[in-house]
């Protein structure tokens, strides 16, 4: 099959788009929640406003590709995106806030269904795997990016900077809600983005019939399938973890350690997003040499340890805890994934788009968070996610799939390499 290159490397700035939109809330919390005067329960609903996007629009986004073409759909899905972006940045209210997340969700949603098999027929089945690992290091380089820009734009807006891009958003933003600057970076962003797919020419995309998302009975076979079922609740934790640290990380260290959510809150988030980057590259040798549980199980008890000190421990224990969660949690949502996929014969297009709707657990698992932060403290509410992360290490213990992870004998592989 002959690769598309120009094709590939726009892909890889999806990614980076939709993870500089997608993964900047956590760092906006505590501005968020001091400039609307929210209680922490109300501002558990800014991660839930955007992530149900994913549980509503996962399948129909589906069905949307075999109907249109992905072109029009990435196009669509951006313009979304922008509009919803620009509503805020120009009514910047809390009610307005959660209509604009929402909206966002919904394009991202929609990018996220289109992508995964574009990259598959532009890359090629044989570069698949590759390419997909490179697409998840751009995702996680924009995640790492994306707090940092928030520092940066917050302590230089309204300060007199010379630079013109700074000095740009004092016009557009008050002095007292500097952070909003990031939603004109997300239409801006978004519009270039269009700009981009307009100009490029799209191969088509045949889904193999595997991959079709299938509706009436094979839809409803599958919801009665127990082995759907404790998949979607693994995919629903994983990223309900995630999320929860990713989202509460910045308030947690603002309210028990002091820390400033604009400079070593954001820095702290940045870690977390570089650490994922990471272990996702650790994860690809640990797979070729383990089996996919036993490196679940370990990660998934090292999430919990890194949890438990973050939460205990003193201010220097809780920065450095904080960003190894990410680490721990790097290879959750593959393996997890992976582990599903193999366990059932057939309908995985259908039971793909089951798993994706799973990310909806990023809206509710935040949202918990915020509730019985408002009863406990942070601090109590955030240990939620031993049970979410506890269901991801059982994962590990009882499943068992049709295919097992293809490994390599180390011992024989060097034999094999050293000289006879």
């Amino acid at each position: 099959m002959k690769t598309n290159t120009l094709i590939v490397i726009l892909i890889f700035l999806i990614f980076s788009a939709i993870s500089l939109i997608t993964n900047i809330l956590g760092p906006l919390v505590p501005d968020i929640i001091n400039s609307f005067d929210l209680s922490i329960g109300l501002a558990g609903f800014l991660p839930f406003a955007f992530f149900v996007a994913y549980g509503v629009m996962s399948v129909p986004g589906g069905l949307l590709i075999e109907r249109y073409s992905e072109k029009t759909v990435i196009v669509i899905g951006f313009f979304i995106a922008f509009l919803a972006s620009l509503l805020f940045a120009l009514i910047p209210t809390f009610a307005i806030a959660l209509i604009s997340l929402f909206t966002i969700g919904i394009g991202m949603a929609m990018l996220q269904v289109v992508i995964n098999p574009l990259l598959r027929q532009a890359g090629g089945d044989k570069h698949f795997a590759f390419n997909s690992v490179l697409a998840n290091f751009f995702f996680g380089a924009a995640s790492v990016v994306s707090p940092l820009l928030y520092s940066h734009l917050v302590s230089n807006i309204h300060t007199g900077s010379q630079d013109p891009f700074i000095a740009m958003f004092d016009g557009l933003v008050s002095s007292d809600l500097k952070w909003v600057s990031l939603y004109w970076v997300f239409a801006a962003t978004s519009l270039l983005m269009i700009a981009l797919v307009f100009i490029v020419k799209f191969p088509k995309v045949e889904l193999k019939e595997d991959e079709k998302i299938e509706t009436g009975a094979v839809l409803t076979n599958l919801l009665k399938d127990r082995t759907v079922w404790l998949y979607f609740v693994g995919i629903f934790c994983y990223v309900g973890s995630e999320q929860g640290v990713a989202n509460w990380m910045s308030k947690f260290l603002e309210v028990y350690h002091g820390v400033d959510p604009a400079t070593d809150g954001a820095i702290a988030i940045s870690r977390f997003w570089l650490m994922i980057t990471m272990g996702c590259f650790a994860g690809l040798f640990l797979l070729k040499v383990f089996d996919s549980r036993s490196v679940l199980r370990v990660f998934a008890c090292g999430a919990l340890v890194a949890l438990l000190a973050a939460l205990f421990g003193g201010k220097s224990v809780s920065l450095f805890a904080f960003p190894a969660i990410g680490f721990f949690l790097s290879i959750m949502w593959s393996v997890v994934f992976s582990l599903g996929m193999n366990s059932l014969s057939s309908h995985h297009g259908t039971f793909s788009g089951i798993l994706v709707t799973g990310i909806v657990g990023g809206a509710i698992v935040p949202l918990i968070i915020g509730a019985l932060a408002e009863l406990v403290g942070l601090q109590i509410a955030m240990l939620f996610m031993l049970f979410t992360l506890g269901y991801v290490l059982g994962i590990g213990i009882w499943a068992r799939p049709l295919v097992n992870n293809a490994t390599i004998n180390l011992r024989d592989f060097f034999s094999s390499k050293m000289p006879s």
